[in-house]
C-alpha cells in the first residue's frame, strides 16, 4: 500500500472501491457526487455537476440536459487547472453514461498537456461479473491487486449465496425496474442481471443492455408482479416527489404489483454505483422478491412499500410506508 499512486477518482463507484481496498488516503481528488463513505468529505472536489437532481424534478433535469447538449457543453465542470498543477498518477473515469459522470473524452483533453501522462483507467462494467472484473482492474492499476481479488471473491461468494437461496423458490415472479419517471426509463446494464440473480422473472431486457426510454404501455403489457422504482441519482425523498406521475397513467391501479401492494421505492445508491454496494442491492432485491427465503438486508430509510388503501390526500406518495416497519 505504501507504494500506491496518487489517484483522482471521477466516479462515485470507483471512490467506493478505493476506500474499500484501503486506498482512501491515496485519493487526491474526486467529484461532488462522491459521497460515500463519509471520509470523502475530507477530499478535494475537482469535478462538479451542473445539474442537481436532488432539488429538480425529472422533467427539469431532462430540460436542463437538453439545453446542455444543444449548447455542446459538458454536464460537468472539471477543474483542469488544478489537475495540471497537481497531476495524479492515476485517473479513474468512465464512458458508460455521458450524463452520470464526467466522461473519458473530457478527461483525455484535460490531461493531454501534462508533461507526464497519468494512467487513465476507463471503467465500463455492464454486468455483475464485469463489475467484479473492474474492481480487479482498479486494484491492478492502483497497486492493490491482492486486496481487489479478495474483495471480488467476497462479493462473488455473497452473490452465490443469494442465487442458492432463491433457487429453491417455487415461483419466480415477473419483476420490472423503473429508473426514470417522466420520461419513463428502464434500468439497463447490470440491473437486468441483478433482477435475474435475485430470483425474478425478467424477460424483456438482457443483462448488459443499455438503459432505454420506454412507453407506459410496455409496463401495462408486462403486468409485473413486483415493481421496483429506483430512480437514478435519487433517494426516497426525491422518489416521493416523483412517484405521483405514475398514478396519473392509464391502468396504473390495475397492474398486479399495484393491486397487491408489491411496489417498492428503493434508494438508487445500491444500484447506480457498480462497486462494493451492488451486492447489497442484489441482497435487497432478493429479499423483496422472495421474503420467505432471505431477510435482514434492508437498511432503515432505504425502501418504502406501497399500501394501496393508505393514502388520505389522494397523492400516491401518501400510499407508501417505510419498509420494513
Amino acid at each position: 500500500m505504501a507504494n500506491s499512486p496518487s489517484i483522482c477518482s471521477l466516479l462515485p463507484s470507483a471512490t467506493e472501491i478505493l476506500f474499500a481496498m484501503g486506498l482512501g488516503d491515496h485519493i487526491c481528488g474526486l467529484t461532488d457526487l462522491c459521497d460515500y463513505p463519509p471520509e470523502t468529505c475530507d477530499k478535494r472536489v475537482v469535478c462538479r455537476s451542473k445539474i442537481d437532481p436532488s432539488v429538480m424534478s425529472s422533467q427539469e433535469v431532462e430540460e436542463a440536459m437538453r439545453r446542455i447538449l444543444e449548447s455542446g457543453e459538458s454536464p460537468y465542470d472539471l477543474d483542469e487547472e488544478w489537475l495540471r498543477g497537481n497531476p495524479p498518477d492515476v485517473v479513474l473515469t468512465q464512458d458508460l453514461c455521458y450524463f452520470c459522470e464526467v466522461d473519458a473524452a473530457t478527461v483525455g483533453r484535460a490531461v493531454e498537456p501534462m508533461p507526464v501522462q497519468p494512467e487513465v483507467l476507463v471503467l465500463n462494467p455492464r454486468t455483475v461479473e464485469e463489475i467484479f472484473n473492474s474492481i480487479c482492474e482498479v486494484g491492478r492499476v492502483c497497486g492493490a491487486a491482492e486486496a481487489a481479488e479478495r474483495m471480488a471473491a467476497e462479493m462473488r461468494s455473497r452473490v452465490e449465496a443469494v442465487e442458492a437461496a432463491v433457487s429453491t423458490a417455487a415461483h419466480r415472479p415477473r419483476v420490472y425496474s423503473v429508473e426514470g419517471i417522466n420520461p419513463l426509463v428502464i434500468g439497463g446494464h447490470w440491473i437486468p442481471d441483478l433482477l435475474l440473480r435475485a430470483g425474478g422473472r425478467q424477460e424483456l431486457y438482457d443483462p448488459g443492455c443499455p438503459a432505454a426510454r420506454i412507453d407506459w404501455q410496455e409496463v401495462l403489457d408486462y403486468a409485473p408482479e413486483k415493481l421496483f422504482i429506483d430512480l437514478c441519482s435519487s433517494d426516497l425523498g426525491r422518489h416521493m416527489r416523483e412517484v405521483s406521475w405514475l398514478a396519473e397513467q392509464k391502468g396504473w391501479w390495475g397492474i398486479p404489483a399495484v393491486q397487491s401492494g408489491e411496489v417498492y421505492l428503493i434508494d438508487h445508491v445500491f444500484f447506480s454505483r457498480p462497486g462494493p454496494r451492488i451486492v447489497q442491492g442484489l441482497e435487497m432485491l432478493a429479499e423483496l422478491i422472495h421474503p420467505g427465503l432471505l431477510s435482514g438486508s434492508i437498511l432503515p430509510g432505504t425502501v418504502a412499500k406501497l399500501e394501496p388503501g393508505r393514502g388520505g390526500s389522494g397523492e400516491l406518495a401518501d400510499c407508501f410506508r417505510p419498509f420494513p416497519n
